[in-house]
Parts: structure tokens; sequence; C-alpha cells
């Protein structure tokens, strides 16, 4: 055996036994006649101690060793003569009689700690040796407890987990398509599923009618921190249910995995129309951690004199409590946070209210006193609040444009605690959007989703106004899983494809397999699919999903490590009759 025991398990009552360990070298500390090195594992960190005066042989042996060399130790359990509170093992340490090198190392290029002085670069080209700090295999071995819990749960629900294959057809709405090419059908492609969502409707139709699976998807799109070219998603679909089901359902299953992996009992989750969402909150994955609801101005500030609100068609208010001792430079630097491209506001106007209650405002020449104090009963405000406002054009815009200031007001203000949780589902999502690149309209979440009953005959009349029976799971912003019930009518269906520009023909080759399917008797579903990774980073309080994923890609899509993607040889393109063209 290469080890007894693991170097996170021995404690003081293990102290007299003889135990063998293995592990790598995290650090030497040379103490004259004494070398002392921490020998680590998966499982934690034990002190070894070589002594020159009752073993020199090993003593020597031990000073020749450097970072990361592989050990094999045999000793006993002896009391730390310095104890190590910050250590489960620090009150032990092992004198080592034998010393085995099972494997030498290179010095790492980076440190492998806790605070590593390793960039986001260097760390991703060696990932297996960034894999190796402490903070990182947390991440990976709550990913694990998660995953193992929903499935546990799940089970005991009557679900059956089914693999969906990964060579699948392309499909047009959503994101971009990776796309494989085939050898045996030349001038072919398979694509890789951007989600297993008719393949699930099938098992639907097939009886199934409890399914899910912990699934890769993938898709071709501009990433960010909460993105990766592939990801991994809990789907789950369900037969005979209405959205109460559903809700219900999911629900208690956020439940279980609060409780069991955090220890908090999760309270009923609040519901949010899509239409509250973005009057109040200018997102449809509001952060209700803290206040600061947004506030609509135009009856207000609108017909003074000022030009920018004057001719506006949004204006809208958040009022930061206690931040009126914001400076000038400080809101100033405000001000540029909203112009930036990434926001695109043109501008920003603030009021304090002071200690006298009066409001001082960036506009006092437009407004009197009279009305600045309509807007702070307005707003709510109280001495000492800072009233922050954005106007624009166009509505949908000028909202988001405030929900950014609103949460950098949060962040400042250290309302966005990551140790809070605040969950909520947002419901009644519109059916469609309007889309300026193709001047038509798409899907909100994809052509599937059944539209609100009531809302049905909207279809002939005014689809843009057909809500869906849509809804998302959000936490602390972050849409951790969303969902739909699903068109089961094949007419229903059909009428869905003509709205969104497909001609019968060209529904029926990119669709026809399931518009067949339904022919033959589909059952009331709907369904919901988590996105693990996002899940797993709430609850390990990551700002990116890429440090709970194993192997993650880089903000350009490649994967450093592995030299992904890369150029094949020209006999593999020869053979997939493939020809790369070269920009000019």
């Amino acid at each position: 055996m290469f080890r007894t025991k693991t170097c996170g398990e021995l404690r003081i009552e293990n102290v007299g036994e003889q135990v063998t360990l293995a592990g790598w070298v995290q650090r030497i500390r040379k103490m004259g006649g004494m070398t002392f090195v921490d020998l680590r594992d998966r499982y934690g960190i034990t002190q070894l101690s070589f002594n020159q005066e009752t073993n020199a042989l090993v003593f020597d042996k031990a000073n020749k060793l450097g970072r990361e060399f592989v050990l094999q130790v045999r000793g006993t359990v002896v009391e730390r003569y310095s104890k190590n509170a910050n250590l489960p093992t620090g009150d032990i340490e092992i004198n080592v009689e034998e010393l085995n090198v099972l494997n030498e190392s290179i010095t790492p290029p980076f440190t492998i700690e806790e605070d590593t002085d390793g960039g986001d670069d260097i760390r991703m080209k060696y990932r297996y040796l960034d894999l190796r700090r402490e903070c990182v295999r947390r991440n990976l071995e709550l990913r694990h407890k998660m995953a193992f819990e929903v499935r546990r749960y799940l089970d005991e629900q009557g679900f059956l987990e089914v693999e969906t294959p990964v060579l699948v057809n392309s499909t047009p709405e959503g994101a971009r398509d990776f796309v494989v090419p085939s050898r045996m059908n030349q001038g072919q492609f398979y694509a890789l599923p951007q989600s297993p969502q008719t393949l699930k409707q099938l098992l639907m139709v097939a009886g199934f009618d409890r399914y899910f699976q912990i699934v890769k998807c993938f898709r071709d799109e501009d990433l960010r921190a909460d993105r990766q070219p592939e990801f991994t998603q809990i789907d789950c679909e369900m037969s005979f249910v209405e959205q109460e089901d559903i809700l219900n359902m999911f629900e208690g299953m956020s439940r279980h995995l609060f409780k069991v992996i955090k220890g908090i009992d999760l309270p009923k989750l609040p519901r949010m129309t899509w239409a509250d969402a973005m009057k109040y909150y200018g997102s449809d994955k509001p952060d209700t951690r803290f206040e600061m609801c947004f506030v609509e101005l135009m009856d207000v500030l609108k017909g003074y004199g000022f030009s920018v609100f004057d001719n506006a068609q949004y204006i809208g208010g958040i009022c930061a409590k206690g931040a009126a001792s914001y400076t000038r430079k400080q809101i100033d630097q405000l001000t540029d946070f909203v112009k930036r491209p990434q926001v695109g506001a043109k501008g920003l106007v603030y009021a304090r209210v002071e200690a006298d209650g009066t409001v001082k405002s960036s506009v006092d020449k437009f407004y009197t006193q009279e009305v600045l104090q309509q807007l702070k009963e307005a707003m709510q405000a109280q001495a000492g609040d800072l009233i922050l406002i954005i106007s624009g054009d166009d509505t949908l815009k000028a909202r988001k444009q405030l929900c950014e200031l609103r949460l950098e007001m949060g962040t400042q203000l250290g309302l966005r605690d990551k140790n809070k949780y605040s969950c909520l589902w947002v419901i009644d999502f519109p059916m469609y959007e309007w889309s300026d690149e193709e001047q038509r309209l798409m899907a909100m979440h994809h052509p599937f989703t059944s539209p609100k009953p009531e809302d049905i005959p909207l279809l002939d009349t005014d689809p843009a106004a057909v809500r869906a029976n849509a809804y998302d799971m959000v936490i602390n912003g972050v849409e951790v899983g969303g969902g739909s019930i699903r068109i089961h009518d094949a007419k229903l269906q059909q009428k869905i494809f003509e709205i969104l520009g497909f001609t019968p023909e060209q529904a029926q080759q990119k669709f026809g397999f399931l518009m067949n399917a339904f022919k033959y008797g589909a059952p009331p579903h709907g369904g919901l699919a988590y996105g693990l990774d996002r899940f797993v980073s709430l609850f390990a309080g990551l700002d990116s999903i890429r440090d709970c994923i194993a192997f993650p890609k880089n903000n350009q899509g490649r994967d450093v490590m592995l030299g992904a993607p890369g150029i094949i040889d020209q006999s593999q393109l020869d053979e997939l009759q493939l020809e790369i063209k070269k920009e000019k």
C-alpha cells in the first residue's frame, strides 16, 4: 500500500501510531539539525519532521527535496511541540523513519497556495497544477456534492436520468451552433446541442413523464464571467403538469440544496412578473438583496425647461440611502461610469437631501425647491440620501442603464453580500422580442414555449403582446435556471413557426421530427434547466464560473493548456472534403 492514512485525517488521538503517507511537498523549512516538510494531498496537509541526530540518512534525503516532489513516508505520529491552530492536523506531526521519493518535480511556474502568485493566463496554461490548490479543489468538491444531491432529490421524486445524443442536427434560433463535419456523409454536418430541448420533449411523447440529465451543452457565443462555450445544465422535463407544478417541484429542489449544502432554510420564493422586474429593476434577473427600486419621474420633472428631461421618453431615479456624503469627485466617477459604452447613458443628474431636509441638485437652475421637494417625496428620500437620475429616448435602454447604475451603487455601498441569498421566480415573460438585426420577431426563450392560454387570440392580432408560459429562477441577480410549459399541439406549434418567419417547408425540414411526433399523442408537458456552473459559483461565492470547472476556456474560448482550438492536418481536411480559405 502506498499509504495507510491520508494527509488530512490524523489527529491527536493518533499519537503513537505507525503510518504511511503519500503526497506532494507543499513547503520545506530547514532549521539547523531539523527539517520540516508539509506534505499535501487532496485531503489536507500533514507536517513531517526529519531529525539529523536520530536519522541522518533520511535527514540528508529530506534536505534535497523540492516543491511538488511526490513522496511516500513511513513514521510515527507524535504531538507537535509548536501547534498550528489553522490546520486540522496542526496538533501532530510525523517523525519520519523512511523516505521514498516517488517522483521529482521541476520548480512550478507559480506557488501552489491559496494566495498564489500566478495570474489567470499562467494558471490556465498549467491548470493541472492550479487544481492542486485547496481553494480550487474545494470548488470541485462542492460541484460534486451539488450534483450528487440533485440526483438524489430527483431520484426520490421519480425522475429518470436519460442520456441524449451529443451529435444532433443544427437548428435555427438561439445562439450559434458548434458544427461537426461528417466524414461518412460528405458535405453534411452535425451540431453540438445547445440544450436537449427537442429530445426531452420527444421523451415526454415516449411516456417518460419525469426526465432529467446533468448534461453538457454548447453555444458559440461571446464569452463573459458567467459564460463558457461548453457548460453543464441540470436538464429536467415533466408530463401532465402545469406551471405551478414545475415551480413547486424545483423550488423544492433548490430548498433541498440550500439546506444540505449551505445549512440555510430557504423561505418560499416570491414571484415577480417580467413587466415588474423591468419596471422596478431594469432587468429580468433582478438582484433583490437590496432595495433601491426605480421610481419613474416623468410627472415630477418634465416640463420645467430642462431639455434633457423635457424631450425624454423615460426619466427614472434611484435613492441611495446614506450616500449624500459622496464627493463631487465620486459623483463625477459615477457619471463617467454610466457614460461608458457598456452602459451607454448620455449623463447623470443627482440630488442630495441635506440634513435640514432641503434638496440640492445638479440642475437647481431649472427647478424650484418646491419641485425638488416633490422629487424627494416621490423618491421617499430622507436626510443624508443621494438621488441619482437617468433619462433617455428609449424606455427599455434607459432602464437597463439605470440598472447598471443601481448594481454599481449596491456594490459601492456593500449591499451585495455574497453570503446573503435572495431568490425569486420571474414569470410571465413576453413570448417574442424584436430583433433589429433580423428585422423580425424572435422567440424570447425558444420556439417550443407555450403562450399563456388567455393570450392565444393575440397571436393573430398583436403577437408582440403575447405572454409566454415561461419562468426563470433568479438568485442574487443571476439567472440560475429557466424553463416553460411547452407547446404540445402540432397546429399551435405550426402557428408559432409562421410568426417566427418559417415557411411550412422550412419548419418541416428543421423540426419535422418533432411535429410528426406530436401527431401521435403528445401529453401536456413542461420543464426547466438549471445552469450547474452558475449554481455552484453562487454557492462558492465566485465572480466567475471558470473556477468551478475543472478545465475551462479563457475569454477567447481557448483552452491554453491543450492548445485548443488548433490546426488539423491537411489529410483530415481532405478526408472531410473541407478547404480553409485564407483571409485576404
